[in-house]
């Protein structure tokens, strides 16, 4: 990631506050909840800051340096995995840069309880994915304890004013004065520990809620029966299964009931029960997506030429399914798809343009996805605000000569450091000044071909 050090550098500063009081237990959701999906590393982060916080008492300051030098590890990574528990809802970041150096505060937010976790729609998913359905199983019964059945039994719980009596003013000794009132407010410049019940944050873009009610009959399913939980439900769903908005019409009515009630475990249902139907018993990861409608750019359009067969391709396949059709079919490896899935997660590209990106990469360096060279350029791309395949291609095309410097500075050995005209599609056929000498033999340009017929199933889509 290229840009870390235009947002934070070594000498910055910053504090830790919480919000909220965080407890023992909160250790364990997090240890065995969430680090399977944002890893050990940003779960190391996130007890550092944990643990300088109960130091500190909510007051010092430190610098980036400090943090650098007490988990090992350079300013990039910790900016990197600083992001990971901001997508996840593990800490909210706030920079004031009026000052040099720049003032950090890292608030860290309080995991979802174990109900809210395994009941979310969405984490629960990637969680099963991840861990298996034995571990699962064996984290829901850690996570749960056994119902009470109080069929047999009567409330007899006491109410505040059966127990308890407001004493008149006539009785008490002291009268309510300027002082009293004050002991019982709190200064403007201190704040009373809480507990959030805040979540992680799905953008609006994800959904395209325009297009979702436009094709909506208003007699069957009205406005108001999309209610904020239903809402946010919707956006779970379509984020994790890939569902459009006009497949989700259809589901909503399916689901909505007599009196325009929308069952939101019903609605899950029918999203798993598509999602089976339309992929299979498989379920998905996160980069597992594919573009959403609103940001493709040949949905009604014929291709003429190679490159709209492409950009077309690109549009209609997730990156894990470009990586399977590269392979011949086989499982894209878990380094493979934990760094597209963290790229996707980081730098929040869209499926499009991470399979452009992918396409790139592999082109660019014999069919391998190295780490240092995906992540300059996705970082690149995110900086530029691509959203689309079209755009991400262009982009490709106009900066071809800078990626392949980016390409070469990594190379270890001289003779290895250009990689040539002939592996490039059509899409990026330019002139990169190179020696007739040192052109690549005609085998990259076949696998340039190899890589073409592969995808051919996707043609026309």
């Amino acid at each position: 990631m290229e840009h870390h050090w235009k947002e934070l550098i070594p000498v910055d500063r910053y504090i830790v506050r919480s919000n909220g009081m965080l407890h023992d237990f909160d250790r364990k959701v997090i240890t065995l909840l969430y680090q399977p999906l944002i890893g050990s590393r940003a779960f190391s982060l996130y007890m550092t800051l944990w643990g300088e916080l109960d130091q500190q008492f909510l007051t010092a300051e430190t610098t980036h340096h400090s943090l650098m030098a007490i988990m090992q590890c350079n300013l990039k990574d910790i900016y990197e995995e600083r992001l990971k528990l901001e997508g996840i809802g593990l800490l909210k970041t706030y920079v004031n840069r009026s000052k040099d150096p720049n003032q950090f505060i890292y608030e860290l937010q309080p995991p979802l309880s174990p109900e809210k976790f395994f009941n979310d729609g969405m984490l629960n998913v990637f969680l099963y994915n991840r861990v298996g359905r034995t571990k699962f199983q064996k984290l829901k019964q850690f996570f749960s304890i056994p119902a009470l059945d109080t069929q047999h039994f009567s409330p007899i719980t006491r109410s505040f004013n059966e127990v308890f009596a407001s004493v008149h003013p006539e009785q008490m000794v002291a009268t309510m004065n300027e002082e009293a009132k004050n002991d019982l407010s709190l200064p403007q410049e201190r704040a009373y520990l809480d507990r959030s019940t805040e979540t992680y944050v799905l953008g609006e873009e994800v959904f395209d809620f325009e297009l979702f009610f436009a094709g909506l009959s208003k007699q069957i399913v009205p406005k108001r029966a999309i209610t904020a939980k239903v809402r946010e439900a919707i956006k779970k769903l379509s984020f994790l299964y890939g569902i459009s908005p006009l497949e989700m019409q259809k589901l909503v009515m399916d689901v909505i009931d007599p009196t325009e009630h929308i069952d939101i475990e019903a609605l899950r249902k029918a999203a798993r029960d598509w999602y089976q139907f339309e992929r299979g018993d498989e379920l998905p990861h996160l980069s597992t997506r594919v573009q959403p409608f609103a940001y493709r750019t040949m949905i009604d359009v014929e291709p003429k030429t190679k490159e709209e067969q492409l950009m077309k391709q690109l549009e209609t396949i997730s990156p894990r399914q470009l990586l399977m059709e590269i392979s011949g079919g086989a499982e894209p490896s878990m380094s493979d798809l934990q760094l597209i899935e963290d790229i996707m997660f980081q730098q929040k590209l869209l499926p499009g343009v991470v399979n452009v990106l992918i396409y790139y990469v592999m082109l660019r360096t014999d069919m391998k996805l190295s780490k240092a060279y995906v992540e300059k350029i996705a970082s690149h791309w995110a900086r530029k605000k691509i959203r689309t395949v079209k755009e991400a291609m262009e982009l490709a095309k106009k900066e071809a000569q800078k990626y392949q410097s980016w390409a070469t500075d990594k190379e270890k050995k001289p003779a290895r450091k250009t990689v040539r005209k002939e592996m490039l599609p059509d899409w990026l056929n330019m002139d990169y000044s190179q020696k007739e000498s040192e052109q690549t033999p005609s085998d990259l340009e076949a696998k340039r071909r190899e890589l073409e017929e592969r995808l051919k199933k996707y043609r026309n889509e």
